[in-house]
């Protein structure tokens, strides 16, 4: 590996492949901790792929907040998924 692909390994390790999977998919990653070395909310937000700003720019909102909010929500890509294996077959009368 050479140039940015070896400083993105060296950043994200082992996660290295999901990580540039999810960055085509969305945008690039924010920061995954804050200046003191705790998760920070919009990384969660990304990794959710929620749009930027969807709960960490809620005027008000804490940092543990935003987290709480973001580790009860729900991922939009899981949640259709599910909606999508166990909605009934649409109904199909004979004519």
């Amino acid at each position: 590996m050479g140039g940015a692909q070896s400083v993105a390994a060296d950043r994200w390790g082992v996660y290295t492949p999901a990580i540039s999977r999810w960055q085509r998919a969305t945008r690039p990653a924010p920061e995954p901790t804050d200046s003191r070395g705790r998760l920070a909310p919009r990384f969660v937000e990304w990794i959710m792929g929620l749009p930027p700003g969807w709960v960490t720019e809620i005027p008000g909102l804490s940092r543990p907040a935003q987290l709480t909010a973001l580790g009860n929500g729900v991922v939009p890509q899981q949640a259709a998924e599910a909606l999508r294996r166990l909605a009934p077959p649409a109904c199909r009368h004979a004519a």
